[in-house]
């Protein structure tokens, strides 16, 4: 169904209400009481588990399944929270299926892992859904520390220098803190706002203030940062992204999937928001697929995504390179933009075919078009407005095993450092690490 009266190009309300609220309905409704149980009961409790190893965050996996076996969610909440403070939002958003689960022993053994995911969110649910909070604060330091960005890295970092007693004020360039928690993540992964109410539940543990539309470079220095608090934490993510680099890229109807899956994120009325007939999403990571799966599911007829590289190599997990398939979403492999065609707007999007040559992936010399009305761009992102003085690596703030950058007295973590994946989970450990580092140095440790 159109409700506009446009039969082409990108436009609002091609799906009823109704049915747009089923599309976008959790992506994996949450497990009751019994179901969790059951799911439990498949944990065979492994000594040395493998799942551990395999969790960035380090979570004691055997242990909090075991707490829900024995019935009490709370403590296994406890367990999970102590270790990645964000664990109710990573139990939705990870891609656990190639972390713990991919790790766990009915993995290998039977290929059916016990739904640690699921378990945990059952967990990190039933303790806040209680209003609990079980973290205190020390007796206060008397130190301060910046935090730049309230997404994961930075919100993990707020939380433990904030529990070691510390004040914390995080400047957060959006209205609204989470960053890609709030808004980079498709709207089926995270339902009924819950990443405004983890942040909610996480600030509960007082003595961390967030000052708003304070973005590092327009209006925040690093010298002001430092001058201002005894400690800095970076955390504020990767704000450019990456230009296609060919000629029309610029036409009406290509923008970035970021921006788009933004303005859906924060959209009060799906129905209002505008979406192509034919989308193509050029891209291989997570970005892309919730940008195309989320174009399908908006009303877009033909939405395809189209990747330079072959399968094996794209960063979206083979459960989300499944899941945009089984929502309709067509995957083109070996295959690079060349140009954007159309008269003014965007109506034809030319591909190069690739291979891997001698030197790296070369064109074959074979093309192909895809006509498009919509085209987006998730090709990755990259730092904005470097800090001065701080040494880049790859594009990145270097950092040491503990975020440490080469300024005394500045830390980093998240996307915007050059550690390890560009994970929610990973950013949260990172936070967490970094905070540990800033408390030992601030006590002269």
């Amino acid at each position: 169904m159109v409700s506009s009266s446009h039969t082409d190009g990108i436009v609002a309300g091609r799906l009823p209400a109704d049915t747009l609220a089923e599309q976008f309905g959790d992506l994996h409704p949450p497990l009751d009481a019994h179901e969790a149980a059951v799911a439990a009961d498949r944990c065979y409790f492994c000594h040395d588990a493998p799942c551990i190893t395999a969790c960035p965050t380090d979570i004691d996996i055997p242990l909090f399944i075991r707490q829900i076996a024995t019935g009490t969610p709370t403590a296994a909440a406890k367990t999970i929270l102590t270790q990645n403070i964000l664990g109710g939002m990573c139990a939705r958003v990870c891609p656990t299926e190639t972390l713990c689960e991919e790790a766990c022993v009915r993995e290998t053994a039977e290929g059916k892992p016990v739904l640690i995911g699921q378990l945990q969110r059952f967990a990190t649910d039933t303790l806040m859904e209680r209003g609990e909070h079980p973290f205190t604060r020390a007796e206060p330091s008397g130190k301060s520390v910046g935090v730049v960005g309230a997404g994961p890295a930075g919100l993990a970092a707020a939380h433990r220098l904030a529990m070691k007693g510390h004040d914390v004020t995080i400047y957060e360039a959006h209205p609204k803190p989470g960053g890609l928690n709030e808004y980079g993540i498709a709207a089926y992964k995270t339902v009924d706002g819950f990443a405004q109410a983890e942040v909610d539940w996480l600030l509960k543990i007082g003595g961390i203030t967030i000052d708003y539309g304070k973005a590092l470079g327009r209006d925040i220095t690093l010298d002001g940062l430092a001058e201002k608090h005894d400690a800095v934490f970076l955390g504020m993510g990767l704000g450019g992204v990456n230009a296609l680099g060919v000629p029309g890229d610029d036409k009406d109807g290509a923008e970035d999937a970021v921006d788009f899956i933004a303005s859906l994120r924060q959209a009060d009325d799906l129905t209002t928001l505008p979406v192509g007939r034919r989308v193509v999403v050029i891209g291989g990571g997570m970005t892309a697929v919730d940008a195309a799966v989320q174009s399908k599911l908006l009303g877009a007829e033909e939405v395809t995504m189209v990747y330079r590289r072959g399968p094996d190599a794209m960063s979206a997990s083979k459960f989300e390179q499944d899941l945009a398939a089984s929502k309709g979403v067509r995957i083109i492999f070996n295959a690079q933009p060349v140009a954007l065609h159309g008269n003014g707007a965007v109506a034809e999007v030319e591909f190069a075919y690739t291979r891997a040559g001698e030197t790296g992936l070369e064109p074959t010399g074979e093309t192909f078009r895809l006509k498009a009305d919509q085209v987006l761009r998730a090709i990755g992102q990259s730092l904005e407005d470097a800090p001065e003085g701080l040494r880049l690596e790859r594009g990145k703030i270097a950092v040491d095993g503990t975020g440490r950058t080469t300024r005394a007295g500045v830390w980093a973590g998240g996307d915007c450092a050059s550690g390890g994946d560009d994970l929610t989970v990973t950013a949260v450990a990172e936070g967490r690490d970094a905070a540990e580092d800033i408390d030992a140095t601030l006590r002269g440790g």
